[in-house]
């Protein structure tokens, strides 16, 4: 099944069910470079040019660009972290739920979109007991594939020997 044949409310649920899964014990500094480091190698795995960022409390922790990269996919990269800086949920999600009741988040959320994109590939890095603390963002492929890497890659992660 692609994600445009699945019915938006169970991919919203999927989304959810996400981040519900993905939480950090705690997220660092150190965190964030070894975060980092895996997107950007499952990025050149997988043949991907993508821009990766890492952010935590408005402070840029991580960033990368992959040749075959522009500036344009910081200007995304920007747009999305500000939806999951806002709304505490991936930036996917986010544009689910819009969609989900019948419009879009360019024409109902009211924010610029030129400062904001409820486009896949920005995910909240939520520590348990705490809450949101920054974000993990990729640009540079289809929406649904920005959001699938960062998935994965935080999964392996989350999934190592602490």
């Amino acid at each position: 099944m692609t994600a445009a044949s699945v019915p938006a409310g169970e991919r919203v649920a999927e989304l959810v069910a996400q981040e519900a899964e993905l939480v950090f014990p705690r997220f660092t500094h150190d965190d964030a470079w070894r975060l980092g480091s895996l997107l950007v190698e499952m990025a050149r795995e997988g043949g991907a040019a993508v821009t990766v960022d890492i952010r935590r409390g408005g402070q840029q922790l991580f960033h990368y660009a992959l040749d075959g990269t522009t500036p344009d996919n910081d200007a995304w990269l920007t747009r999305k972290a500000r939806v999951v800086e806002r709304y505490h949920a991936s930036s996917l999600l986010v544009g689910e739920r819009f969609r989900a009741k019948g419009g879009s988040f360019e024409e109902s959320s009211r924010l610029d979109p030129d400062l904001y994109a409820a486009h896949g590939g920005a995910f909240p890095l939520r520590v348990a007991g705490v809450g949101v603390v920054g974000v993990v963002a990729v640009s540079g492929l289809p929406q649904v594939e920005d959001h699938a890497l960062v998935v994965a890659a935080l999964t392996r992660y989350l999934a190592l020997p602490a």
